[in-house]
């Protein structure tokens, strides 16, 4: 893979554009199994060759899929800076009624795509997978905009938890379960406000069963934002001389960056909650609807 064969194409982000010189297995080949773990791009869209004279970003050389996605995903994080907007570790659901978003957030296993399945089976609209796009350019509350459309859960836990979906008892440890009724991931028509933030933690603490969710002061949210808007930087390439993802995000961007998080922080409400991925679901309806107008409630 990575071969010397290169193209020069454009990816579309949530209405935003990159150009990549990249290999052409990504146009030709490659390009079903990244676009899905890239933030806004649409499951359905192709790259399309870049405008004359537009200066591409350009892919290591000698990357593979997996090397290939990241990087391109490190560069989504850039660009959507530059426009006021944070990829962010989490998954995002919309209330039914299609007012008002809750973002999960927690680290890798921590629960939140078993959350999302809990909320989903109330009727919740999911808008993003893993990675979510916030909005965070305005004096009010961050909106969602779409984020990654890979659904994308742990095979055994997800079957013990959620035993309808009829995962099969042996086979990949992880699965991609988009395809189910109620589990298809499409960016909103139009952003979508915040109501809250949840940091999750499934089974995490017996002793919670019964608690209600407790409210995050501003300097831990600070940082645990911090921590799930570095997540597509996160990484080092396989690629000969190893390249850290890091590289990609100069000190201005950086600092860009850190305002956001500091907005965040001060302007959307942040909770943490354990237990099951069902009564985690419940708080969150509960959240969403408390952190509403009265008049936008379902």
């Amino acid at each position: 893979m990575g071969g010397g064969d290169r193209r020069v194409v454009e990816l579309r982000s949530a209405g935003r554009r990159l150009a990549v010189d990249a290999p052409a297995a990504l146009a030709e080949s490659w390009w079903p199994r990244v676009a899905p773990h890239l933030p806004g791009v649409a499951p359905g869209s192709v790259p399309v060759a870049a405008s004359p004279g537009v200066r591409p970003v350009a892919v290591p050389s000698g990357a593979g899929l997996v090397d290939v996605r990241r990087w391109l995903g490190a560069h989504l994080h850039r660009l959507h800076l530059e426009h006021g907007t944070l990829c962010a570790h989490a998954v995002s659901a919309q209330v039914p009624c299609g007012r008002g978003a809750v973002v999960l957030l927690g680290g890798h296993g921590a629960g939140k795509t078993l959350v999302a399945l809990a909320l989903a089976g109330r009727g919740w609209r999911m808008l993003a997978g893993d990675v979510a796009l916030l909005d965070c350019s305005g004096p009010g509350r961050p909106a969602v905009l779409g984020g990654t459309s890979a659904m994308v859960v742990r095979r055994r836990v997800t079957a013990r938890w959620f035993p309808e979906l009829g995962l099969p008892p042996d086979g990949p440890a992880v699965v991609e379960v988009g395809d189910r009724p109620g589990l298809a991931i499409a960016a909103p028509g139009r952003p979508v406000p915040v109501a809250a933030g949840l940091v999750v933690d499934v089974d995490g603490d017996s002793s919670g069963a019964e608690a209600a969710p407790e409210p995050v002061d501003r300097h831990t949210a600070a940082n645990t934002w911090l921590r799930a808007s570095g997540h597509l930087l996160d990484r080092v390439l396989q690629t000969p001389g190893g390249r850290a993802l890091h590289e990609v995000e100069d000190h201005a961007a950086y600092l860009r960056r850190l305002a956001f998080v500091r907005a965040l922080s001060e302007r959307l409400p942040l909770y943490t909650a354990w237990g099951s991925p069902e009564r985690i679901a419940a708080l969150a309806a509960r959240l969403v609807a408390g952190h509403q107008p009265a008049q936008e409630v379902c």
